[in-house]
């Protein structure tokens, strides 16, 4: 019989050169080894991605057939779908009850709308130049402008139209047919009635058809903004408050180190030594240091509420925008650092042209933004170094509300409430507190009245 010679295991020392896993002992059970997990396979539900892929194809081709029908619903005027719905409508009767003069009226009806698809077709690459000699104007002036159109081409363009919005509404102008390059100009004027910015432009090339039953535009200049300011009045020879700077008077406020010499007191802890009065400590025996009176910045404070309930009609609110745009102005001449806000913020301010344009785009505030009160209230929180403070409302602004408005500026600084109301013939002034209160009517009065306050 032949033996089978037993398998011996191998020793320790040679598992370990050999790199095999070691061999667990006897009755121990080997833990079974983690099976490594696999990412799932890309495309393992093919019938989900599938439906999406179709889903998102769809959507796509939905949106681009959506904006193809809004390009082919622009190019149709009103008339042109009264035309086309009783040509169908037509079409429809005439095949359903077989008559003769119903499908000849269709017939007529189909062949004056292909007759006017073809006015659509045609060159309009103009070169456009846009001038406005003035985008800055006052109301009641008017912005002169030109219309430059320029054929750059090699062959000659039919003639257009060509359309230029004005804010909400639009000029039209005829083109004739330009040669190869032929140019041709057209001189406009804008009236202005009422403040605003109104956007000239952009200009477009219009073609259609002699019937209006299709037109075509093409814009080709983006749009300019002109800026429409509000009536001011010069305050020639006024000086609205007071410098208080080098040139000017100090305050009341007693400060450690400024321009103003008030008195002289004992040195204190952390006193500048550059301020020592070095006669008078050596003849009193003890450091006295100069004591100054707080100078203050000449900060000029405009305070416009644009609450509509603060507002009786629509002319109250722009004389109101009148008035703070002339006493604006007139800081800004003056050199003063101008600082105007509304319910909204800070208006820019810069120079007089910036601080025009803001109150040209100047808008009534939502009533949840707060009325005078709440103005004057971010006036002393942003500006609390101002030297004066004009405050511009309406008139069913409540004598209550003004006063607490005016106690909320800071003590020291000069209140100057302006009422606007159209109802008042003269001017009139009287005291809330501390304030000058003014009421005008117009804006021409508002000269004499702050005149009568400065006296």
């Amino acid at each position: 019989m032949t033996l089978t010679p037993e398998k011996q295991t191998p020793t320790r020392r040679a598992r370990r050169d050999s790199g095999a896993p070691p061999t667990p002992p006897d009755g121990a059970v080997s833990a079974p080894q983690e099976a490594e997990t696999a990412p799932p396979p890309v495309g393992a539900s093919p019938q989900v991605t599938r439906a999406q892929q179709l889903r998102e194809d769809a959507a796509a081709f939905a949106a681009l057939a959506g904006r193809r029908a809004r390009a082919v619903a622009a190019v149709v005027r009103p008339v042109g779908w009264v035309i086309l719905a009783s040509a169908v409508v037509l079409w429809v009767v005439s095949t359903m009850l077989g008559w003769e003069e119903v499908m000849i009226a269709a017939a007529v009806l189909t062949a004056v709308v292909l007759i006017s698809l073809v006015f659509l077709f045609g060159r309009t690459t103009y070169d456009v130049e846009l001038d406005l000699t003035r985008s800055h104007v006052v109301v009641g002036e008017r912005a002169v402008g030109a219309l430059t159109l320029t054929n750059s081409t090699g062959r000659a363009i039919l003639p257009s139209q060509v359309v230029l919005p004005v804010g909400s509404g639009r000029g039209i102008f005829q083109v004739p047919r330009l040669a190869p390059g032929a140019a041709h100009e057209e001189l406009f004027a804008i009236p202005t009635s009422a403040r605003g910015v109104l956007a000239v432009g952009p200009v477009s090339v219009l073609r259609g058809d002699p019937l209006g039953l299709f037109e075509r535009t093409h814009d080709r200049r983006q749009a300019v903004d002109l800026y429409v300011h509000p009536r001011t009045a010069s305050l020639e020879g006024l000086s609205l408050g007071h410098l208080r700077d080098l040139e000017g008077l100090p305050s009341q406020h007693l400060a450690r180190d400024d321009v103003s010499f008030h008195a002289l007191r004992e040195y204190q802890p952390g006193d500048d030594l550059r301020h020592v009065h070095w006669k008078s400590t050596a003849r009193v025996g003890s450091v006295m240091v100069r004591q100054y009176e707080e100078t203050r910045r000449s900060h000029f404070v405009v305070g416009l509420s644009t609450h509509p309930d603060e507002y009786r009609v629509a002319d109250e609110f722009e004389l109101a925008i009148s008035v703070a745009g002339s006493i604006g102005l007139r800081a800004l001449r003056d050199s003063r650092t101008l600082d105007a806000r509304v319910q909204k913020g800070a208006l820019r301010s810069q120079s007089g042209r910036r601080f025009l344009d803001e109150l040209s785009a100047l808008e009534h505030s939502r009533p949840r933004e707060g009325g005078i009160v709440a103005l004057a209230g971010a006036i002393a929180a942003h500006a609390p170094q101002a030297a004066v403070v004009v405050l511009v409302t309406g008139s069913k602004t409540d004598s209550n509300d003004l006063r607490l408005a005016c106690s909320r500026i800071p003590f020291g600084v000069r209140v100057l409430a302006v009422v606007a109301d159209t109802r008042v013939d003269a001017p009139a002034l009287r005291r809330i507190g501390d304030a000058d209160v003014l009421t005008l009517g117009a804006l021409d009065q508002l000269g004499g009245a702050v005149r009568k306050v400065l006296s």
